[in-house]
């Protein structure tokens, strides 16, 4: 009986990793507005994490889709992932998940649909935690696996949380530690599990976002595949703003540290510093190993906050947009 190979081998990329570069995506969509809809109250403007549909009075709609290549080898945790950060884009824009629909692509010659069934098992079930029935989805045969969910939620617009609405004055937060795109680099080279990077990876938002429309916020985006640094820049050029981030009060996972000094750094967290770099300036103490970090591309990470909360370390701060000064200022701290 031959065994499978290892999921993570199977993909050139893995998780949010395997996204189009930003710069090339935005590239790529510029001008691609389609039908003007007066019901549109969030579209493809400002990069946000999905649209929000007016159904009616203050009702929306929030729809939105994910789905990428394994990160981790094992098909149950990846499918656990995989639901994790689709119904993240529903709870950043502080609304509550209403169903979703799995996407699959599959290597049927490679891969038995026992393994595809073990991560189809996983989006079942961290979206039955997120009290979200599953109601079906679409598969196609495919060179390499792929899984993800559409997802369907529903928002008071009173309470939308949006990419486009940070204003100066205002604290950063973030709810999750980042680093899990070095440490799903390094699972994919050496096959070490970092228990750590996959409990953060399956948690939701759901507490985060409560937590922010209770205090009000009306700015906020979950940290994936451009990694913090590149979602930070897309809110503050979206609100009009800059920021300042202090590097020693993010919250990194203490194994990503250790993974970043022997250089298991993801390309596209190499990219994506490459993008947003003209945008950043670095203080004394920061280092371009910093500057990496905190653009190390995520999978399913957490929220980032125009505001407080209780369950996110304040970051840095927004400030007042000034001609010439760089939109992201990183100090040490």
């Amino acid at each position: 009986m031959t065994s499978s190979p290892r999921l993570t081998t199977l993909a050139s990329g893995g998780g949010c990793a395997c996204k189009i570069p930003p710069g090339e995506l935005e590239d790529a969509v510029q001008g691609l507005v389609g039908l003007k809809d007066p019901r549109v109250i969030v579209g493809l403007d400002d990069g946000d994490d999905a649209c929000a549909i007016r159904l009616s009075g203050s009702t929306a709609i929030i729809s939105t889709a994910d789905f990428f290549t394994p990160m981790v080898d094992s098909p149950y945790d990846w499918g656990r992932i995989a639901a994790a950060n689709a119904l993240s884009d529903v709870y950043a824009m502080g609304g509550t998940p209403l169903t979703a629909i799995n996407l699959v692509t599959w290597p049927r010659e490679v891969l038995p649909l026992d393994i595809l069934r073990e991560v189809l098992r996983g989006g079942l079930d961290v979206c039955t935690e997120a009290e979200t029935p599953v109601t079906g989805g679409h598969s196609i045969t495919g060179p390499e696996p792929v899984y993800g969910m559409a997802a369907t939620g529903v928002v008071d617009t009173a309470h939308l949380m949006r990419n486009d609405a940070a204003e100066a004055g205002l604290p950063l937060s973030l709810s999750k530690p980042i680093g899990v795109g070095l440490l799903n680099n390094r699972h994919k080279k050496t096959g070490e599990v970092v228990q750590s990077a996959v409990d953060t990876m399956t948690t939701l938002n759901r507490e985060a976002s409560a937590q922010a429309v209770a205090a009000g916020i009306r700015a906020a985006t979950d940290v994936t595949g451009f990694g913090l640094l590149g979602h930070l820049y897309k809110m503050c050029r979206a609100s009009g703003v800059r920021a300042r981030v202090e590097r020693r009060a993010v919250p990194v996972l203490a194994e990503a540290l250790q993974a970043l000094e022997e250089g298991f750094i993801p390309g596209g967290s190499r990219r994506n510093l490459d993008w947003v770099r003209p945008h950043v300036s670095a203080g004394p103490g920061v280092k371009d190993e910093d500057l990496l970090l905190l653009a190390d591309a995520q999978t399913s990470g957490g929220l980032l906050l125009a505001g407080e909360i209780p369950a996110a370390p304040v970051i840095g701060e927004l400030l007042p947009a000034e001609d010439g000064a760089p939109t992201i200022e990183v100090v040490s701290g």
